[in-house]
């Protein structure tokens, strides 16, 4: 274990005075205490004291590296500091002691204490090197003299490491766990191979969890790399350094990414808590864990309305419309098994969330507080009807469920801190008994006293995109279209998409048809484009633009990436007109679908599947052909290039 791993920029003290032994010991202990490393500071303490007085540890030439090992310790950890004016600390030779490093080491058969120390010692013989680190102007450039110094010193070590396992590891996720989850792994996985380092990338997509980091791994890599736009759990990485990034810089960034991986500057050590939403706060802004916590729901909840959505689709094309109108999708018994298999999946979606959003808040606490509360929204329970049975209850909908997520999260984030009081011994009745009753008691309250206003709000929501007709209805197709191919899966992409998502619980299926035409122009025109304009694109990049063709039917936005982001304002302005007209057509037309995924997979059950089809193509050949009429043939900026050449 190198130093580096141990050792934290919050560990680090350059300016320390003491007037005596104990006070620097007890400033010591003070600052390890602060990098979470020790359960019990007076126990650890007190472990420190018996050890000097077993034998100082003032190993001479102005330093000193006291040290504990004991249960009270939770992972290994080093503190260090500065004091410039020397302290007295009955060392060796009698000298004062001006750099001291405090180890922590946990109760193990490992002896990690004594691998540290050899190695502390074995750099510390370095004369030159300790002054160094005494004249150190800042905890970085501290820092940073140690990393050079164990990377010489120990450099077959290191070399040994990484060939015996990998040197990052990582995970990537996004919110719908298809192409971004991927793209990101491959990228980072590309990069690290450039650079000379071993990487291997976890994804956490909607097929369930591939290439799973071992415990063996985590254990050798250096550092880990977390991209998502969903909440990771984290706590198998407690003493790595992580770094946290959207999914999006994974795929532009990942030299970045790799590179701040390995600097202890720029990388803390990170310590899992238990509380993870309290640990980011620090680091994203309000409206990027807004972000985050949404898409962790909608994440949860796809499977659910894919699955429900088209089995209920299903149903209408095998029954008999004239038997009875108002039962249709029931009407025969092969249609009546499908609409309520896929009527019970459809019902859970409000509920899984809503769940989702709360866990991705409070951790595993929230869930059955955000899934509670999901289903009173769903229901439209309100006080009144809870005596008036006769009352006709109205759901608060797709509105409803985002806010018992958000309020339920954050319902068993305030009960966490109420009760920090209770004592460690009865930690354990929290997450079994305090968190669900009251959390489930407040959110039972709070929806039951707020659904009359939000089912109000949803009700008025419906009307109002039921009553859309003529060019009101075709502006909103575009609107939406047009935000699918703005960032190509980013923001604006997942705004619509979510909106598409949330109107399917309310039975607005022409939304999501809109939406998801949009959404599969981009990478469409792409491969138009390079059939049959393939002199505006590099021959490099013809045959993965070709590729596109897959990526748009399966409604995968993000094969475009690439190529918007070598040419950012063609390839974005042209996919948004295009996509804009898809939309467009497609609410002319009356489509609708009620399946939110599946590109041209789902087209049996579209309302409307010729006239859709055909809003998508003709989207995709606008698209392709601003594009075409916008770029440049490449070997007309090669033969510009030649000739100014030639002129030179």
């Amino acid at each position: 274990m190198r130093i580096t791993d141990l050792l934290s920029r919050d560990a680090v003290e350059l300016n320390v005075s003491a007037g005596s032994k104990n006070e620097i010991i007890q400033k010591m202990v003070d600052l390890m205490d602060k990098t979470g490393n020790i359960s019990d500071k007076k126990e650890y303490e007190r472990l420190v004291f018996e050890r000097e007085k077993e034998g100082t540890t003032g190993v001479g030439e102005g330093i000193a590296i006291p040290h504990g090992k004991s249960d009270c310790v939770k992972r290994p950890g080093l503190a260090a500091a500065v004091v410039p004016n020397g302290v007295e600390f009955d060392s060796l030779d009698g000298k004062p002691v001006n750099l001291i490093f405090l180890i922590a080491a946990p109760n193990t058969k490992d002896n990690v204490h004594l691998d540290v120390l050899s190695r502390l010692s074995t750099l510390l013989m370095d004369l030159d090197f300790k002054n160094k680190l005494v004249q150190a102007k800042t905890k970085e450039e501290f820092l940073r003299l140690i990393d050079k110094a164990e990377k010489e010193k120990f450099a077959n070590e290191v070399k040994e490491e990484t060939e015996s396992g990998y040197e990052i590891l990582g995970i990537t996720a996004c919110p719908t766990g298809i192409a971004h989850t991927y793209m990101a792994a491959e990228s980072l996985e590309n990069k690290g191979k450039e650079l000379g380092h071993l990487v291997k990338i976890e994804t956490q997509g909607q097929s369930g969890v591939k290439n799973r980091l071992t415990k063996e791994e985590i254990r050798r890599a250096k550092a880990i790399i977390i991209a998502a736009d969903v909440n990771v759990d984290l706590s198998r990485f407690d003493g790595k350094r992580v770094v946290r990034a959207k999914v999006a810089d994974g795929i532009h960034k990942p030299e970045e990414l790799i590179k701040a991986a390995l600097d202890p500057e720029k990388t803390p050590i990170y310590h899992h808590t238990g509380n993870q939403e309290v640990e980011e706060n620090g680091k994203d802004g309000l409206g990027s864990r807004v972000y985050k916590h949404l898409m962790s729901g909608v994440t949860h909840m796809l499977p659910f309305v894919v699955g429900g959505g088209i089995l209920i689709a299903i149903s209408f094309l095998l029954d008999d419309y004239s038997i009875n109108p108002a039962n249709f999708g029931m009407n025969t018994p092969i249609a009546a098994f499908f609409k309520t298999i896929g009527g019970f999946a459809f019902d859970f979606m409000l509920c899984i969330l809503a769940g989702y959003i709360a866990m991705s808040i409070a951790d595993r606490p929230g869930l059955a507080v955000g899934f509670v509360g999901g289903a009173i929204a769903k229901a439209g329970t309100t006080f009144s009807s809870l005596t008036n049975s006769d009352e006709v209850l109205v759901s608060s909908g797709f509105i409803g469920a985002l806010l018992a997520g958000f309020i339920g999260g954050f319902v068993v984030l305030l009960l966490r801190r109420l009760f920090r009081f209770l004592p460690k011994s009865l930690e354990g009745i929290k997450p079994i008994l305090i968190y669900p009753v009251g959390g489930i008691l407040l959110i039972g309250l709070i929806m039951v006293f707020i659904n009359p206003f939000v089912a109000t709000i949803n009700t008025g929501l419906n009307n109002f995109l039921s009553s859309m007709s003529g060019a009101n209805k075709i502006l909103l197709g575009a609107i939406l279209g047009g935000m699918m191919s703005v960032d190509l899966g980013g923001p604006f992409n997942k705004a619509a998409y979510t909106f598409g998502t949330g109107m399917l619980a309310e039975g607005q299926y022409e939304i999501m048809a809109a939406v998801m035409a949009g959404g599969m122009v981009a990478p469409l025109a792409i491969a138009i484009l390079a059939t049959f304009f393939p002199k505006k694109l590099p021959k490099k990049d013809r045959q993965s633009a070709l590729l596109n063709y897959v990526m748009g039917f399966s409604f995968i936005t993000e094969g475009a990436i690439p190529f918007a982001s070598a040419d950012p304002l063609r390839v974005l302005v042209s996919c948004i007109i295009g996509s804009a007209v898809s939309g467009a057509m497609s609410m002319l037309f009356g489509c609708t679908l009620m399946a939110p995924h599946g590109g041209i997979f789902v087209l049996p059950v579209v309302g409307n599947a010729a006239l859709y089809l055909v809003s998508i193509v003709v989207g995709s050949v606008v698209a392709a052909l601003i594009m075409a009429a916008w770029k440049k043939n490449v070997w007309e900026n090669s033969d510009k290039k030649k000739n100014v050449k030639a002129k030179a």
